[in-house]
């Protein structure tokens, strides 16, 4: 699996009704594509997110993002991760 950095932008407000059946909902439709969404940030006021996923290609995170009809402004891939420690 690679990984991946997803910025989205939303309208104002759209986040908000995001609840655990929402997410529980957004997964499962990205386990038909074979992809993982591993964590997101979000902007103080959730308009920003910057999203972390695993799958097998960049076109599986825009397909998932598609069938899930959520925005996508980029897709990183991130072949390395540095840590502090």
């Amino acid at each position: 699996m690679h990984r991946y950095m997803v910025v989205r932008t939303f309208p104002a407000g759209a986040l908000a009704g995001l609840d655990a059946a929402g997410k529980k909902a957004v997964n499962k439709c990205n386990s038909t594509h074979n992809v993982k969404w591993v964590y997101s940030y979000a902007n103080a006021d959730k308009t920003k997110t910057f999203c972390i996923y695993e799958g097998p290609n960049e076109q599986a995170i825009r397909d998932a993002a598609a069938s899930n009809k959520i925005p996508v402004d980029d897709i990183i891939e991130i072949p390395v991760v540095l840590k502090p420690k």
